[in-house]
């Protein structure tokens, strides 16, 4: 089957006129090898994201906590339990064109992101769960966001048959494949780690300033579209909602402010190279159209409340530092080593 034919539901809509009221993305016409290299540029971002992963992972850590899972089940419960509902009800309250529904409905589905994992240092968090609930949501997602999806695209008209099923499991196939190489250095060669870290965020950043001006030479007559008051405002609710959603429930399930404080950043801090990379190389441009820079919008104001959220958690612990060591909660502490705190 063609991409003309997977995507006859989302284009048929459009062909008809059938615009919703709160702004049209019509098509965007992108050089072919413009098109290639932006999606190439995009699995590098993705591919150093995910090696660095790796190797910030220990399998003797990930071993404990399978053994005491209670911290990553609650984490994985919200993270594909909250935010693939959210990211359904948002684009159903705005009543949401199909191909910014199923933009917002890959965001919200996609796994955990490395960003958590930094947010959850600046909140003193349990940095041995941030990093494998990280590694585990990456992997639950390989069956699990591909259901998700199928799920929650009944619930819009031509979305049903216009999800890339395939390039989703293959795109989230890619990442297992680095990270996995990423923990193998870390285990064999450990002392190589550090020095991969080192060259992956060189690499990284280079690569991103270089995807970032050809995304803007590519949507440059259109990327004004993209930043319309529905879009906007999906991208700030969605990782606020996660945010304290994640927080509300590991309070519930008797976590202690630590767990509880790792299972929000968790939960509201989505893989937005991932996000990316599917909407950019599973999708045609003509489809998808500059929605595919949505998940740098969903990152700015992500990273934005998230440091709103360090500043509020800084100051509340200087005036009361001692607040929550007076209750007693449960603990999904594992014997593993002591990580030290900033």
């Amino acid at each position: 089957m063609n991409a003309t034919e997977i995507y006859n539901g989302i284009s048929n809509n459009y062909n008809n006129g059938n615009y919703s009221n709160n702004g049209s993305l019509g098509f965007l016409i992108i050089p072919d090898t413009l098109n290639k290299t932006i999606n190439i540029f995009s699995i590098i971002i993705l591919f150093i994201t995910m090696i660095s992963l790796g190797c910030t992972m220990e399998i003797l850590k990930i071993k404990n906590h399978f053994l005491k899972p209670k911290g990553v089940v609650i984490a994985l419960v919200a993270q594909f339990g909250i935010m693939p509902l959210t990211a359904f009800c948002l684009a159903k309250i705005m009543q949401m064109d199909p191909v910014k529904a199923v933009t917002i409905l890959i965001c919200g589905c996609c796994p955990g992101g490395t960003l958590s994992n930094i947010f959850s240092l600046a909140l003193k968090g349990d940095m041995n769960l941030s990093i494998v609930m990280t590694t585990c949501s990456s992997i639950a997602a390989l069956g699990m966001m591909p259901l998700l999806l199928y799920v929650y695209c009944q619930g819009f008209t031509n979305l049903q048959n216009a999800v890339p099923y395939g390039g989703i499991i293959i795109a989230l196939t890619l990442t297992l494949v680095p990270c996995t190489i990423g923990i193998a250095i870390n285990h064999y060669k450990p002392n190589y780690s550090p020095v991969v870290k080192k060259a992956g965020l060189s690499i990284l950043i280079i690569s991103s300033i270089i995807m970032a001006i050809l995304s803007g030479m590519a949507v440059i007559d259109a990327i004004w579209m993209i930043f319309t008051w529905d879009a906007l405002s999906v991208a700030a609710l969605m990782p606020l909602t996660g945010f304290i959603l994640g927080y509300v429930m590991s309070i519930l399930c008797r976590l202690n402010p630590q767990c509880s404080r790792t299972i929000s950043m968790e939960t509201g801090c989505q893989n937005i190279q991932l996000c990316t990379v599917i909407l950019k190389v599973a999708f045609p441009p003509e489809v998808i159209g500059p929605m595919f820079l949505f998940p740098l919008i969903y990152i700015s104001l992500q990273c934005t409340e998230a440091l709103l959220l360090v500043l509020c958690f800084r100051c509340y612990q200087k005036f009361k530092p001692q607040a929550e060591d007076t209750k007693k909660y449960d603990s999904v502490d594992v014997k593993q080593e002591v990580v030290k705190q900033p």
